[in-house]
């Protein structure tokens, strides 16, 4: 066990650019020297400022969000709220790519709620059937990474409106109200990693 362990640790280090002190001080003394070290070298690759750009992120896409609710509150902008923060992604490499992917897998899943609630007012049955159609449209168009987004949207269109027992305009509304906030944080998410490459570069 300690022997599988240590392998493991040895494949991290490698990836880690921490090879060559392994390899001077020798496997067990390193081991046992720099556990500390070790984690915070794992933990720094990952919290190394993209932790607070993801903070930063999600803040500004919720106050413009909550700034279209306050300004319009006639409309379903609330919803936007919910959405800005499915699609902006911590994951700093390629998440232009996923909150790209989270986008398109919101407007699927808002897509095929509204359409089911065209078809018939929405019940159990109907929402378990456009849950199955998400999941295998999702991953038919590769969006597998996204499709927690994907199913997110299809509740918001479907399940409020069989509680609210409202009109198919309302679930067209909710539908754009949910694109809004993808488009929202897709912008963000752009604009940030423009940013971060810019002050990179320099």
């Amino acid at each position: 066990m300690s022997t599988t362990i240590e392998v493991k640790l040895v494949e991290i280090l490698a990836r880690t650019g921490m090879m060559r002190l392994h390899s001077k001080v020798g496997s067990s003394n390193f081991f046992r020297m720099n556990k500390s070290a070790l984690a915070g070298k794992m933990v720094g690759d990952y919290s190394n400022g993209r932790i607070l750009v993801y903070l930063i992120e999600c803040i500004i896409g919720l106050c413009v969000c909550y700034a279209l609710y306050k300004s319009f509150p006639q409309h379903q902008f609330y919803w936007s709220m919910v959405s800005v923060v499915l699609v902006i992604t911590p994951d700093g490499k390629n998440s232009n790519q996923l909150a790209f992917d989270r986008m398109k897998a919101n407007v699927l899943g808002s897509s095929i709620g509204l359409l089911l609630f065209l078809v018939h007012q929405p019940n159990l049955f109907l929402i378990c059937i456009g849950v199955t159609l998400t999941i295998l449209i999702g991953i038919f168009l590769k969006l597998n990474a996204a499709l927690r987004s994907s199913l997110s949207a299809l509740v918001i269109v479907m399940i409020n409106e069989a509680h609210d027992n409202s009109t198919w305009s309302v679930g067209v509304e909710r539908m754009g109200c949910v694109i809004i906030g993808c488009i929202i944080g897709l912008l963000i998410t752009i604009s940030f990693n423009f940013l971060i490459s810019l002050i990179k570069s320099k």
